[in-house]
Order: C-alpha cells, then structure tokens, then sequence
C-alpha cells in the first residue's frame, strides 16, 4: 500500500466519527506526519477531543489526555519520584507526557510554570526531574486545545509556546446538515463512544516520517516560503512578524501535504493550503489593529493574494 492509499485509509476511517471537518483532519494529520504540534482553538463541543483519539487510535499510537487546570502542577505532566518502601529508593513514575499521542486540554487554563514543563517535552522530547532527564517515546505529539472565548482564570500562551506548534486550526460550527448526520450516527452506534480501528501498524508512523524527507523542494517554493514569512514582518498592522521557524513550518507541513497526495514534490498549491495555519498564530498584531478586530488569519490570507507564488515551468 502507498502512503497515498495509507493516508486514504487514515482520513476515510477518521471521517467516518468526525463528520466534515475535512480539511482540518487532514492539516492535523500533516502536521503530526512533519513530526509536528498541532493546537485546536474554538468553542468547547465542536469535536477537538474527538478528533484528537480518532487520529491518535488511526495512527495506532498511545493515547493519553490531560486536562488542564489552574492548579496542575508540572509533575503532573512530567512525572515524579516516589519512594519505594520495599527497596528504600525513589523510584521515576511517568507522567502522562509519556505517550504517543498527548490531548492537552484547555492548555490556557494552566499556570505558566506548568505550561513550561510541556513546552520543554515539546521541544526537546524529553522532561528534567530533579536534575534527571528522561526521553519521551518515538514518535511524539502534542494537540492541544484551547478555549477562545474565555478569558477570566486562563493564562494565554506566551507567543514562544505558541510558536512551537506547527499548526493552529479551528473547527467551526458546522453546517446544519453535519450536525443533523451527527445526531444521525450517535442514534445509530446506540452508545456515546466512538472507536476508529487503527489503519497503520504500530511503527509505520515513524517509517512514514522518515519517508517524508525524501520529498524535494525547490529552490524557488523555499523562496516563496520566505517571502511569506517576511512579508508578514513587513506588513502595517503586524507588531512582530513570523520568524525563520515559521518559513520551516511552511516548507515542512507543505511537503506533508504532498506526500499525502502521493506526490514526491512540493507545488505552491501545497504551500497556501497550509499558509493561514502555520503562520496566522505566530504573528504579534499591534494594539491599535488588533482592537479593530484584524486577525492573523486575515493577514496572511490577504498576503496569499499579493506575494507573487514561484514562475510557472
């Protein structure tokens, strides 16, 4: 089987759970396949959590979630030690963290120092306890969700958190028809949980990422990548612009994007289907245009149309 008709599999099984929600399924699988962070920010009850197990159950990976809470502490991501009375030693117990796949739920309602140990395991893919480091499982990913709409007793992510996740997406609510098959197929399976039976084999998520640097890129589309990424620093009602980091994500999500689609070269096309998530939550609008209500997914989707994509062959 291709990673195509994989990825296929991964999407149809995924789909047949979460009902619509397409895209940002299929964003959400590209970034965990760039080895990547995905956070999901929208209103509670659109489906995150589920959408989160489903890939998680797909991708055959461990799965574990974390609600997060204003008194979570960091040993309750990391682990911690505890003494063992029968061999009078401190044994390591591991937190959640230590999982394929970890659902950080509402991660703006935890206090920074907290925020801060996930944000080591999402960087480094390890945790320091008491001086002691321990590496976290191969693969591993963080989705995250937070809630937009509230405000009193969160702690927003500070904008270098933000920027390790590769992607940011929303859901949305859905049409009426979608939510009429949601209803539909909850009487249907007579039961609240939902199970998606794992399309690949245990391992095959770490083949397929290293696979995925196989995928060439031109010259001209890393330019092009660039050229967005500045663009935004550039732009009148953007404070601080997206960084180096953020042109990577391009590249990196982009070339996901077409590995998914069978190909084993990147087109522009790649590069705008993933642009306004990867770069939308890595930029710092100013006051005054953040008050009128200009978003980052309005910039870089008025960027799309203006920066000149690479010549056509």
């Amino acid at each position: 089987m291709s990673i195509e008709q994989e990825a296929k599999a991964v999407l149809d099984e995924i789909g047949k759970v979460v009902v619509g929600r397409t895209r940002t399924v299929r964003l959400a699988l590209a970034a965990v396949l760039a080895g990547g962070h995905v956070l999901l920010e929208d209103v509670p009850g659109l489906g995150k959590t589920l959408i989160a197990r489903s890939l998680a159950q797909a991708l055959s990976l461990d799965f574990r979630r974390l609600q997060c809470t204003p008194d979570l502490l960091p040993a309750d991501v990391t682990g911690s030690f505890l003494y063992d009375p029968g061999s009078r030693e401190f044994d390591f117990h591991q937190g959640p963290v230590f999982t394929g796949l970890l659902l950080a739920d509402e991660i703006n309602r935890t206090p920074p120092k907290t925020q801060s140990a996930l944000l080591e395991a999402m960087q480094e893919r390890q945790v320091t306890v008491e001086g002691r480091t321990f590496p976290l499982p191969k693969p591993f990913h963080v989705l995250a969700t937070s809630n937009p709409v509230e405000y009193e007793g969160t702690y927003p992510l500070p904008e270098a958190q933000l920027d390790r996740f590769l992607v940011r997406l929303d859901i949305g609510y859905p049409p009426a028809e979608e939510e009429v098959e949601v209803l539909r197929r909850r009487l249907a399976r007579q039961k609240e949980e939902t199970e998606v039976p794992p399309v690949l084999e245990p391992g095959r998520l770490a083949e397929l990422q290293h696979e995925l640097e196989q995928t060439t890129v031109d010259d001209d589309l890393l330019r092009y990548c660039v050229d967005l990424a500045v663009s935004t620093r550039q732009h009148p009602s953007v404070e601080v612009g997206a960084s180096p980091r953020g042109a990577q994500g391009l590249v990196l999500v982009a070339r996901a994007l077409a590995t998914l689609d069978g190909r084993g070269y990147v087109t522009p096309e790649d590069v705008k289907e993933c642009a306004v998530a990867v770069l939308s939550h890595r930029l710092v609008m100013k006051p005054e245009t953040w008050t009128s209500g200009v978003s980052g997914v309005q910039v870089v989707t008025e960027l799309l149309g203006k920066v000149p994509g690479p010549p056509s062959s």
